[in-house]
């Protein structure tokens, strides 16, 4: 099983069937779940999309009338042993520096280098996770000249 980014899925976890289930349900119910905005926002400029629950009294969408939008609820969202794994199977963890790779499992943990760290302490954090084969989920791209 591959998912987009053409990495392996871990099998460590993905060794239970119904794990391995739970993740195609996932995977339906996301292509199912409808895009949550704010109701309005496109009326007014000052609105941004970003969700917020209606609370008026006469407020369509509050009441699920249809074609008014639909209201954020917990039938929507994924099962909870998979909810928060990353699509490959493994746990996420964000690392800001060399030391937090001591407190991470390999075999069902992955790393995601921190965005905030410069070019010199990401290719010592890399270099260090090969040694330890430790999965990288945002893997460093050099750039040529």
């Amino acid at each position: 099983m591959y998912n987009n980014q053409n990495n392996k899925i871990n099998n460590n976890i993905l060794k239970d069937e119904n794990t391995r289930r739970l993740f195609n349900i996932r995977k339906i119910q996301k292509k199912k779940k409808p895009e949550f905005n704010r109701y309005c926002h496109h009326k007014f400029k000052k609105l941004n999309k970003s969700w917020r629950r209606p609370r008026g009294l006469q407020s369509k969408q509050r009441k699920k009338i249809l074609g008014k939008g639909n209201i954020v609820s917990i039938g929507y969202g994924s099962p909870s042993i998979v909810s928060k794994l990353h699509p490959s199977g493994y746990h996420d963890h964000l690392i800001r520096n060399i030391y937090d790779l001591q407190l991470i499992s390999p075999e069902i943990e992955a790393i995601r280098i921190s965005s905030t760290i410069g070019m010199r302490k990401k290719k010592e954090i890399i270099n260090k996770a090969m040694e330890m084969n430790i999965k990288i989920l945002n893997p460093f791209k050099m750039k040529e000249n």
